[in-house]
């Protein structure tokens, strides 16, 4: 099934928010087997809005809008929907009640404007917001269906997920299965891995895609089948995983989408290690990405930011000959580093890094982009040197994903 996606909000026309929702939207739409056949942003303007849904009902007959139902006078979606499917602005006491739920949660005193989030138009059904005041609309039209969302992230992720997605597939009962099957690949380039999989590629049945999904450093190859016998599904999905697995080898460090953050902890968790960072380029990212993932006080037990060569001495131990005679960007600096941060620590693995991310600060010899790192499990160090592309945020961001690399495949060897 395919639907459309519009996104209502001026500040996103000039850049001042960011739209995350219809990329979530997708992602987890997806998994039932529909797709996203377009996705239009436009502006607080109710002319610009009619026009978006009608272009966008032309193609799908599912449209889900996020954005424009605040309290505020600029918010105005909730006044053009009524003009467009009919109806009266009608006082709602369910969502009242809802509305002083959400406000009394959060410990705050109602105000008129917020109380008026409980006006809703009377050709609506309404889904109560469990998460914020604005209420989610559900509107139909023959056999179009139209769902209006609040344009806060965490509000349209929390109610597609638990309310919207189940609706939708019992209104339009969906009768096909689908399969997703994540492999995340390290040590190819993209074109490289199209080449080697290039004969498998060309027995997939029809029935069953696969994506290639790049990020710097690594790739998921996804596997994706919709079919409506789910046994025949099944097999072909474990089938085809089984070829891949015997293709790539350990290549694939990972059979389910996770971050490389959590592949790495997951690893460090199943043989009861642990792990500490010393970051100097990253100023704490390192450590900041692995602390993303819920649970990690099992294995990460702390970082020292390096940033001054006076940290790196006095709290891991870096000689002053050797930050004077190689500089603080450099193998023997990290390897330092390294040692330092594990015994300090007390942790059976470690990662060291130092670098230059620029923009300024780079040389001849150590141009902008030149980042050292050093890796520990056990007694086993393992230490290489690159050279990022890009400004600084990027170079910090792929020091980050190789150190998490070389951590990982070094404890997977170990």
């Amino acid at each position: 099934m395919l639907l459309s996606i519009i996104v209502i909000g001026d500040e996103l026309l000039i850049g001042q928010v960011t739209d995350t929702n219809s990329g979530w939207i997708a992602r987890n739409i997806n998994p039932i087997g529909w797709t996203v056949k377009s996705v239009r942003v436009v502006a607080d303007d109710a002319v610009e809005i009619k026009n978006a849904i009608d272009e966008a009902f032309k193609e799908t007959d599912l449209v889900l809008t996020t954005g424009g139902l605040g309290p505020t006078k600029d918010d105005i979606t909730k006044e053009t929907l009524r003009q467009i499917f009919g109806g009266e602005m009608i006082y709602d006491k369910a969502t009242e009640a809802n509305v002083l739920e959400v406000v009394n949660k959060r410990h705050l005193k109602i105000n008129p404007l917020t109380a008026a989030q409980a006006y809703v138009p009377s050709s609506c059904r309404v889904i109560q917001n469990k998460v914020g005041t604005a209420p989610i609309m559900w509107f139909e039209k023959g056999e179009k269906v139209l769902v209006s969302m609040p344009g806060v992230p965490f509000e349209t992720e929390t109610m597609m997920s638990t309310e919207i997605i189940p609706q939708l597939i019992a209104h339009f009962n969906a009768h096909d299965y689908i399969e997703h099957r994540t492999f995340v690949v390290i040590d190819y380039s993209e074109s490289v891995l199209a080449m080697k999989l290039d004969d498998f590629e060309t027995h997939i049945p029809d029935y069953i895609k696969l994506a290639y999904l790049p990020k710097p450093g690594l790739i998921r190859l996804r596997l994706t089948g919709v079919h409506k016998d789910k046994s025949i599904l099944e097999q072909n999905i474990e089938n085809l995983s089984a070829e891949l697995t015997s293709i790539l080898g350990k290549s694939i460090i990972s059979y389910q989408d996770l971050p490389l953050s959590k592949i790495l902890g997951n690893e460090l968790e199943r043989r009861n290690f642990t792990i500490s960072t010393a970051e100097s380029c990253t100023g704490g990212y390192i450590a900041h990405q692995i602390t993303q993932n819920a649970g990690c006080s099992a294995y990460f037990k702390g970082s020292i930011v390096c940033y001054s060569n006076d940290v790196k001495m006095n709290l891991l131990g870096v000689e002053s000959t050797t930050l004077e005679k190689d500089g603080a960007v450099s193998e023997n600096t990290v390897i330092e580093m390294v040692k330092g941060v594990s015994k300090l620590i007390n942790t059976d693995c470690a990662i060291a890094i130092s670098g230059i991310a620029g923009p300024d600060g780079g040389s001849e010899t150590k141009p902008v982009g030149t980042v050292w790192i050093s890796v520990k499990c056990k007694n086993i160090i393992n230490t290489s040197v690159f050279h990022f592309p890009g400004d600084r945020m990027r170079v910090i961001d792929r020091a980050t994903m190789e150190a998490e690399k070389m951590s990982l495949k070094l404890i997977l060897n170990s």
